[in-house]
């Protein structure tokens, strides 16, 4: 069965064909870097950005695939969450698609997308599983009973790790986006850094909250003269992501622990942070957990991970209405 995959639902593009739920035949992103002066995504921008670029993605990806658009399957869209109008592109696209080539329609919630992209890279692993989605729109804790069996353990309060990482480079003169500029440059500093604090919030709680731990950066900032500032810049980008390493790695660990699982995953833009990857791999192995982590073009926003997840649906005979709407606040644990 070849599966064609959409992704749209923020601010990248991308088309993939998957052969059998598991090879990759192509998986080709586009991201928007419109909105790199803005700081952050700008909702119309990425809506206009998908308009222009989805149909030569489609071409481009069928090409990868060596096969010709008659030869898909069934066609797997990211249906939410995201934002609203980015989704309706890449639905409107995909409905259309199914429509004229009488193919079955499968809407897959994004998140759901992200928790297969090691499913599709790890074809060995087999749940159950404490997985962590952690991006720029999401910090999700997930205790995965089975596919397509979900119970959500934690989220965030305020901001994602991933959007905390841009407010924080751009306090710090970095460039957009944040994450791969504080890791990078984090790196540079010798001792332990700047020690910032770690919000764990109540006993036995896995929900995250990363707005106070910028707000603590800011205000260290403001003590400072421009020529501190920029010879501590090093140490206190590094204080930062030690702070929120930390709670991520506490609460996976914890959460496993509880659930009884040996095995953990992480996957979204934010799991491509080496010190991430690095602490968690050592607590990993000292716990006797065996540890999944995506290859990084599969931890970005990508099609393959939304035509993994597409692929497992329609082989449950299940498809959706061409009246498919976008759910930009869709929960893991609600099926459309």
């Amino acid at each position: 069965m070849l599966v064609l995959g959409i992704e749209t639902s923020c601010d990248e593009t991308a088309v993939a064909v998957i052969k059998d739920g598991q090879k990759i035949l192509s998986n080709v992103v586009f991201s928007q870097w419109v909105h790199k002066k803005y700081w952050g995504v700008v909702p119309e921008l990425a809506s206009r950005e998908h308009i222009k670029i989805i149909l030569p993605l489609l071409t481009t990806s069928l090409e990868e695939a060596k096969i010709s658009l008659k030869q898909i399957d069934g066609i797997a869209v990211t249906c939410g969450p995201g934002l609203v109008g980015s989704l309706l592109i890449g639905l409107c696209f995909a409905k259309g698609l199914s429509y004229s080539l009488g193919k079955p329609l499968i809407g897959i919630n994004h998140l759901e997308g992200h928790i297969f992209s090691n499913f599709l890279e790890h074809p060995e692993l087999l749940p159950p599983l404490v997985s962590l989605i952690v991006s720029g729109g999401h910090s999700t804790l997930v205790y995965v009973k089975d596919k397509g069996e979900y119970k959500i353990l934690g989220r965030t309060r305020d901001d994602a790790p991933g959007e905390a990482f841009d407010k924080v480079a751009r306090i710090l003169d970095l460039e957009y986006p944040g994450g791969p500029s504080i890791d990078w440059i984090a790196q540079e500093c010798k001792s332990e850094g700047v020690r910032f604090p770690r919000a764990y919030l109540e006993e036995g709680n896995f929900d995250f909250s990363f707005s106070g731990l910028k707000t603590a950066v800011a205000i260290y900032l403001s003590r400072l003269s421009p020529q501190e500032k920029e010879k501590q810049r090093a140490c206190i980008a590094r204080g930062f992501q030690d702070a929120i390493v930390d709670v991520l790695v506490d609460k996976i660990l914890k959460a496993a622990f509880e659930h009884k699982v040996s095995q953990i995953a992480i996957a979204g833009g934010v799991a491509n942070n080496s010190y991430l990857r690095e602490r968690l791999c050592s607590e990993a192995i000292k716990e006797g957990l065996k540890l999944y982590v995506p290859s990084p073009i599969l931890c970005t926003d990508n099609a393959a991970m939304i035509a993994a997840a597409g692929y497992f649906h329609l082989q449950r005979c299940e498809k959706s209405p061409l009246d498919l709407n976008a759910y930009p606040r869709l929960s893991l644990e609600q099926r459309v």
